[in-house]
């Protein structure tokens, strides 16, 4: 697969609007949307296919999703809500105070969605991923990969091509026993991404390891995501030996912890009408 092939490039899963209350503002990400977008700006063809709400959060997210060149028609209008994670930053540390999926939630795509998903040279689960979507992937092998981030076995893996997870940042702790974990639960290849530690790969016979690329970080978020992307696209799409695919992948999420959010984007300010709408929660983090 080389990009004079135009492979098809599919995320399949969660969009979600990042309320940081804190700062008051919000910005548009979730990992299977985050990817797409990286893919679409390194000039690849992406498309996204998820779900959000009829409702303004959704307006919202839609015009970040078409500001890259990806579909609105791919993305699906559900009665309910869009997917929206209310945070506060407490000396650095994120905390959650909301994390909702919306219509998102255990998102399987419509009929005609999945023929276009299945048609695809590579596809790309996000988080919280519908297991049965999963399992249907596998039985019709279609080359795919699957953000599990901490819940690591949560999922069906039996079959799956290659699984990326969230790995321990304590150089103290060996990664051996999860990445064994992830091909024993069926994982034929795995990937884990370790903060500052840097990343580790099980090709099926051997681990490799790279170190994080050191940057003076202003927001981790899809960081990771940045690294699936860049990851697939140097070791599928490109080819590349899997120490030089890690070695770009890990410099491309040290990029997106330069900027504010999974991607590049203008932090919006959060409107009164939705801190009106979650006012409960907010109420009962601040009581």
């Amino acid at each position: 697969m080389t990009r004079n092939a135009s492979p098809k490039l599919v995320t399949v899963g969660d969009n979600c609007l990042d309320v940081y209350l804190t700062k008051d503002f919000m910005t548009v990400g979730g990992n299977a949307l985050n990817v797409a977008v990286q893919w679409r700006r390194r000039g690849w063809p992406a498309r996204y296919f998820g779900a959000v709400g009829n409702d303004p959060e959704g307006d919202i997210v839609l015009q970040e999703v078409t500001r890259f060149g990806l579909p609105a028609e791919d993305v699906e209008r559900r009665p309910g809500g869009t997917a929206v994670t209310l945070l506060r930053e407490e000396f650095g540390d994120r905390k959650f105070l909301l994390e909702s999926f919306g219509v998102g939630e255990n998102y399987m795509p419509a009929p005609k969605h999945y023929d276009e998903i299945a048609a695809a040279d590579w596809v790309h689960l996000g988080t919280n991923a519908n297991a049965d979507l999963l399992r249907r992937l596998v039985e019709e092998r279609i080359r795919f990969s699957i953000d599990v981030s901490t819940a690591h076995l949560a999922l069906p893996l039996t079959g799956v091509p290659l699984v990326f997870a969230s790995g321990p940042e304590n150089e103290d702790e060996p990664v051996e026993p999860l990445l064994g974990a992830l091909r024993k639960a069926g994982a034929q290849q795995a990937v884990l991404t370790c903060g500052r530690r840097g990343a580790f790969f099980h090709d099926g016979d051997a681990i490799r390891h790279v170190a994080a690329t050191p940057v003076d970080v202003l927001d981790t978020c899809g960081a990771g995501d940045s690294f699936i992307a860049s990851f697939v696209i140097a070791l599928i799409c490109e080819k590349r030996v899997a120490t030089d695919a890690l070695n770009r992948a890990t410099a491309a999420a040290a990029q997106t912890c330069l900027h504010i959010g999974g991607f590049p984007q203008e932090p919006r300010p959060i409107p009164g009408w939705l801190l009106t709408k979650y006012a409960d929660y907010i109420d009962r983090a601040e009581a």
